[in-house]
């Protein structure tokens, strides 16, 4: 199929000197019988041997029903095919069918002929299902539900997983706060109009060099989440469930690749938009201020549409990563290869995952926020008036357990939508559903055409 790693190659094709029967499966081909030696004479030509030797006189022949005729028993009306609704009846186009293509005769058989394709005709038979999506190119809806199902399937594993990673991320992010960042001096720094550019700057940096700090305990956290949960979701389309130290064993040897990875398109994007505004900046320090601002805005526009592009071609780097077992630069190669003319597509599901990720995490991470700040000293209209300042232990703590309740909800969300999108592009571009079938050892996959797409 193709020389791409993570999956092997299909089987091969029939051998030679067989051919595939209705069933679809390989069967000897009939070699013909001698012809008897008094068969035919001299003005006659011979008859192929698998005809009978006595033959009706020409002009005699009927069309055959659907059993023999039995004496005293009326034979069954010919069927809706052709052959009725053409001069001659019967004798038609269906001629050799008994009643043509729909007739009930074993001719070509339409719906209903039980020579045919299948009574009932309601389409090509359904893609095999061994776990979480059909084998074959899938909506958008089979997407989400994929990932949807995934939690629901094997929610053990993959709600212990996005538990603990996110139970300790949470607390890492609890202890930098209350113990390393002094948010009331840096904001009162920030508020004071007699404060000095030093001082600004300083606590600038100061805050600035605390949200970084926390960014990357998050980001650790959720890199380590996506590759678990990749493992466990390509795992899940196969039906075969994948316990946590099983998805750990698979997962560690690419973890710094992944890190790497993830902190690589972020920086990518960064530069562009510095690209971007870095003529009006120029501009506007060397010359006129008005005419900087807008050649920034006009060219942070143009930068930020470059890295939306840029990201969504490299938006299934990651899966191709944990899977194909990739480096960092060829896993971006890949990631560009699946998602070329498939642009719009990619980007919009992805977006709508991350929507629909943020709206789960938001209805629970709101209300905890909201009774932390009612708990705590100040109240809910001393947090809303507040200036930054010293959140204290009790907010940090409630508001904490809402963002870990949120987060166990969406990384399983978020990782499942990006490796069943990366598996959906390999089904339509290198036929990855014939691979994945003989991994789930499903028998005579192949053998028929697959269940229509529902969506896009």
């Amino acid at each position: 199929m193709n020389d791409t790693p993570g999956w092997a190659s299909p089987g091969s094709a029939p051998s030679d000197g067989q051919e595939p029967d209705t069933s679809g499966s390989a069967r000897p081909t009939e070699q013909p019988t001698e012809q008897p030696a008094d068969q035919g004479s001299t003005d006659q030509p011979n008859a192929p041997s698998q005809w009978s030797k006595e033959q009706p006189l020409p002009g005699q022949w009927s069309a055959p029903g659907p059993q023999d005729a039995v004496p005293g028993q009326t034979p069954p009306p010919p069927g809706p095919g052709r052959g009725d609704q053409h001069p001659g009846g019967p004798g038609g186009y269906g001629a050799h069918g008994g009643g043509g293509w729909g007739g009930p005769g074993p001719g070509y058989g339409g719906p209903g002929g039980p020579g045919g394709w299948g009574g009932n005709w309601g389409g090509p038979p359904p893609a095999a299902k061994p776990g979480v999506i059909p084998l074959r190119p899938l909506g958008v809806g089979e997407i989400l539900d994929g990932a949807v199902s995934t939690m629901r399937t094997y929610w053990r594993t993959v709600l212990g997983i996005s538990l603990t990673v996110a139970v300790v991320t949470e607390i890492a992010v609890i202890l930098f706060q209350g113990f390393v960042l002094d948010d009331s001096s840096t904001a009162d720094t920030l508020n004071d109009s007699t404060a000095t550019f030093s001082e600004v700057s300083s606590a600038l940096g100061s805050t600035l060099l605390g949200s970084g700090a926390v960014l990357l305990i998050t980001l650790l956290g959720t890199i380590v989440a996506t590759a678990l949960l990749t493992t466990v979701t390509s795992r899940a389309v196969l039906g075969k469930p994948v316990t946590t130290p099983e998805a750990w064993r698979d997962a560690r040897p690419q973890l710094l690749k992944l890190f790497g990875l993830t902190i690589l398109l972020p920086l990518i994007a960064v530069a562009i938009v510095t690209v971007g505004i870095l003529p009006g900046v120029i501009v506007g320090v060397t010359a006129s201020s008005d005419a900087g601002i807008a050649l920034a805005v006009i060219g942070g526009l143009g930068a930020g549409i470059a890295a939306v592009w840029l990201m969504t071609r490299f938006s299934l780097a990651s899966p191709a990563l944990m899977l194909e077992k990739q480096g960092v630069v060829k896993s971006m190669s890949r990631s560009a290869k699946l998602v070329r003319g498939s642009w719009w597509r990619v980007f919009g599901i992805q977006l709508l995952a991350t929507i629909i990720a943020n709206i789960m995490a938001s209805i629970i991470v709101i209300p905890f926020t909201f009774l932390a700040a009612a708990l705590s000293g100040d109240g809910v209209t001393g947090f809303l008036d507040s200036d930054g300042g010293s959140l204290g232990w009790t907010f940090l703590i409630i508001s904490g357990i809402g963002s870990v309740i949120g987060s166990m909800l969406t990384f399983p969300v978020t990782a499942g939508v990006t490796v069943l999108l990366y598996i959906d592009q390999r089904i339509r571009r290198e036929a990855l559903d014939l691979d994945l079938a003989r991994a789930a050892g499903v028998e005579d996959y192949g053998s028929a055409a697959p269940g229509p797409t529902p969506g896009s």
